[in-house]
């Protein structure tokens, strides 16, 4: 549930994220007292529920959430029923199918609040025609490059080893296709479960970059549940988030963010194969090896639990900000329009 902005946030965003933030993009649309009615003031439950421009952006958020948990519970039971499982293995095909049925949930529960608000799927961050365009691979591309750096400054200390190649002919295709697909739809769960409808929403009540961190925490949070990771994995995945969160901001959309992260996970689950939040996939392209302390190898996590991944994260940011100057995130059309209950 996001707090209504009392005044104290714009000055906070100012002070911390001037360099980062233009006026435009995080005016709230939605703070103050509601208008009073014809009829006389608000009673309390309308100030609780509805500000000036209509429902509340924690209201809102909360009915986004109640409505993807209804999707995934009944996604749940048809999964156990036909499967035996409560949840989907991880392989290619298991990540496709489950991905993919939360990516369909978040959509419908955003097009349902769209048709609320006035809004469109490509207002919270995804227009249809940015669709796998250049922003797109182009953050691909950069995000294997990312990994790839990442993994060669640990070659580098000598604490990792790249291995050989565990596949041949027709298998590397296979899953390299598999493998992509399948972090294709990661992606897109992902970004839009944590940077799509509700980092749009809880921007219109309390601004981009507090949204961003509050998001970004949950985000490292959720990755607590993985097998083998471990706090300071965790806290590297909060990182990760909010350098997404940066490139939204700087793009305009969420294809740049969805192009990054497909390229970094494509690269250590699938071509290095490197733990993931600690699984290691079936069908890896090399067999490395890691030897020598934690902090450097990340352990049982992976690289993403080393602590040189914040330095590579850091060089990220640093090239993204000269290459993307402007915030263009959220746009002030989207914002524009006023969400009501009529």
């Amino acid at each position: 549930m996001s707090q209504r902005n009392d005044g104290s946030l714009p000055v906070f965003r100012a002070a911390m994220f001037s360099d980062i933030e233009s006026s435009e993009g995080t005016q709230s649309v939605e703070g103050g007292a509601p208008p009073a009615s014809p009829t006389g003031p608000p009673s309390v439950e309308q100030r609780i529920l509805m500000g000036p421009n209509g429902i509340r952006a924690g209201w809102r958020l909360l009915i986004f959430g109640a409505i993807v948990f209804v999707l995934l519970a009944v996604y749940g039971l048809v999964l156990l029923a036909v499967s035996g499982q409560k949840s989907p293995s991880f392989t290619p095909k298991g990540v496709i199918l489950g991905e993919a049925a939360v990516f369909l949930s978040l959509l419908i529960a955003s097009w349902i609040m769209g048709r609320i608000e006035k809004r469109t799927i490509g207002d919270y961050g995804l227009p249809i025609r940015e669709a796998l365009g250049k922003n797109f691979w182009e953050a691909a591309v950069i995000g294997f490059i990312a990994m790839t750096v990442l993994l060669g400054i640990l070659r580098a200390v000598g604490v990792f080893s790249f291995g050989s190649i565990t596949l041949h002919g027709a298998s590397v295709a296979h899953y390299a296709v598999l493998w992509g697909l399948a972090f294709l739809l990661v992606g897109f769960s992902e970004e839009y479960m944590f940077r799509g409808y509700a980092q749009f929403t809880l921007t219109t009540g309390m601004g981009f970059w507090p949204a961003a961190i509050l998001l970004s925490v949950g985000f490292g949070a959720v990755h607590l549940f993985n097998s083998g990771e471990d706090w300071l994995g965790a806290v590297s995945v909060v990182a990760s988030g909010l350098f997404l969160c940066f490139l939204l901001r700087r793009s305009g959309s969420l294809w740049m963010p969805v192009g990054f992260h497909l390229g970094w996970d494509w690269a250590q689950t699938f071509f290095y194969g490197v733990p993931d939040s600690g699984i290691v996939a079936p069908g890896h392209l090399f067999h490395p090896a890691f030897h020598g302390t934690k902090i450097l190898t990340g352990g049982s996590v992976g690289p993403e639990g080393s602590i040189l991944c914040f330095v590579v994260l850091a060089l990220c940011w640093i090239f993204f900000h000269f290459w993307l100057p402007e915030a263009k995130y959220p746009s002030p059309e989207a914002l524009g329009k006023r969400p009501h209950l009529e």
